[in-house]
């Protein structure tokens, strides 16, 4: 396992080395995701595989069809729904999620997914350690339709970041990307797929380096 000995953000070029944090004991996340849920399987295969030291405290989806729930269930991991829709205000909900990640004893939030924009109750409860992954070369194409976006505009190349979340939405301290050529017949699907092959690379990655930078 590799060590990476300092913090900078990172541009990750596919099939070349993968950097690994190794701590004397496992990060405890919190995981937050709204659909899918490829990326929390991305994050458990690099956990079971020793190549991220870390454990998965709970997942918390807030889609009752969530199929991030049953990935989770399949691998024994705690899974909490918490619907937006059951709650009156953005800031009453990001309470009740500080108050689930809290009773889980977390300490890293990992936003793999999560279709919400936060608020600073979630934020200033897990202060530079909330992380997300986003669909495009930050700063280019923040918020949603970010593969749409990246299409319409013309561009040859986009990709992902990870980036520590902060209260404007994608625009956090970036801590890694990677770059996803765009075909002359990409569509949104087959470019989304591409790109979420370098997320699922670099996300646990990106935690790992997070967490060095605070050891």
């Amino acid at each position: 396992m590799t060590v990476c000995p300092d913090f900078t953000p990172s541009l990750v070029v596919p099939g070349i080395g993968d950097c690994f944090y190794s701590s004397s004991s496992p990060l405890k996340l919190g995981i937050m995701a709204s659909g899918s849920g490829s990326n929390f399987e991305a994050i458990a295969q690099a956990i079971a595989h020793q190549q991220l030291n870390a454990q998965i405290q709970v997942l918390i989806y807030n889609h009752p069809t969530a199929k991030a729930a049953v990935r989770a269930a399949h691998r024994g991991i705690e899974c909490v729904l918490l619907n937006h829709r059951d709650y009156t205000s953005r800031e009453a909900f990001d309470g009740q999620i500080v108050q689930t990640l809290k009773k889980y004893d977390v300490d890293w939030v990992i936003m793999a997914g999560w279709m919400r924009v936060v608020t600073p109750v979630l934020i200033n409860a897990f202060t530079d350690r909330i992380i997300n992954i986003h669909p495009s070369l930050l700063p280019s194409f923040k918020g949603i339709n970010a593969v749409e976006q990246a299409l319409g505009s013309g561009v040859k190349i986009t990709g992902c970041t990870v980036h520590l979340v902060c209260l404007e939405v994608d625009s956090g301290p970036i801590l890694m990307q990677a770059a996803v050529p765009v075909l002359p017949d990409d569509t949104p699907e087959t470019l989304h797929t591409r790109i979420q092959i370098q997320e699922h690379r670099i996300l646990p990655q990106a935690i790992a380096l997070a967490a060095a930078r605070l050891d």
